[in-house]
């Protein structure tokens, strides 16, 4: 069901603003628990809630509003895990290709001594620095190495590293870009998830407020309209709507 709701709500989450999209400031699955909760207490309160003036079609809609931001939300946790695996294999591959690429320069600085125009070619792959930029050395180096292969024979070069750096040179890209996604403040899929869930708050936060309105005076129903992960946090009082002070 939770892909259908997100299908019939894809339009009205799309058009949330961003800047309305923050980060969500609970775990997602405590919120996404409260609202369920929420929606199960609220209906034997509707007389009071409307009368309080809430739009009841925010009640008849956060069940697919739930189910929204929970498939969302399976999504972006696929596509995060995702990026953290593609983070730790970084970090294992790219000593060695930062290696490859120091070796392969020392060598052709060496293999092209004598030879000016290879040598000064081999100085300018060797500018530049940052994970893009080896990347793109490795290739040219490649390349550099087999259009070139007689001076690197005499010093008994292994032209099989030739190979290595060129496949290095695809795989890498893909992988970098992977492992840069989740740094990436305008991910897709993470934007999409902090908007399904401003549409849900936005409905959770409405029913809450009229119910803290109409029940200021009744704790029982109003414990309902409450965060309890907000309620046991020391900050509670800042972040949670308090219900109006009596005046004397």
């Amino acid at each position: 069901m939770a892909k259908e709701d997100y299908d019939a709500l894809a339009s009205a989450i799309e058009a949330v603003n961003r800047d309305d999209a923050k980060e969500p400031d609970i775990p997602v699955a405590v919120a996404l628990q409260e609202a369920e909760d929420l929606n199960a207490w609220c209906l034997a309160d509707k007389e009071a809630l409307v009368k309080a003036g809430l739009d009841w079609t925010l009640v008849d809609s956060l069940p697919k509003r739930t189910g929204a931001c929970r498939y969302v939300q399976s999504l972006w946790q696929n596509d995060y895990r995702t990026q953290e695996e593609a983070q730790k294999e970084w970090k294992l591959q790219a000593p060695d290709a930062y290696k490859l690429h120091d070796d392969l320069i020392h060598d052709f600085l060496h293999a092209f001594f004598a030879i000016p125009d290879l040598l000064s070619k081999t100085q300018k792959i060797a500018e530049g620095s940052g994970n893009a930029d080896m990347i793109q050395d490795l290739s040219d180096l490649s390349q550099l190495g087999k259009n070139n292969p007689e001076p690197l024979k005499k010093i008994n070069f292994d032209v099989t590293l030739l190979d290595k750096a060129a496949a290095l040179s695809t795989s890498l890209p893909v992988l970098l870009a992977q492992a840069n996604g989740q740094k990436l403040g305008d991910n897709k899929m993470k934007i999409l998830r902090d908007k399904s869930y401003a549409y849900m708050k936005q409905a959770v936060s409405e029913i809450r407020r009229n119910g803290q309105y109409a029940f200021w005076r009744n704790e029982d129903r109003r414990k309902g309209y409450v965060s309890r992960y907000y309620k046991q946090r020391p900050s509670a009082t800042k972040t949670q709507p308090q219900p109006p002070q009596q005046t004397k």
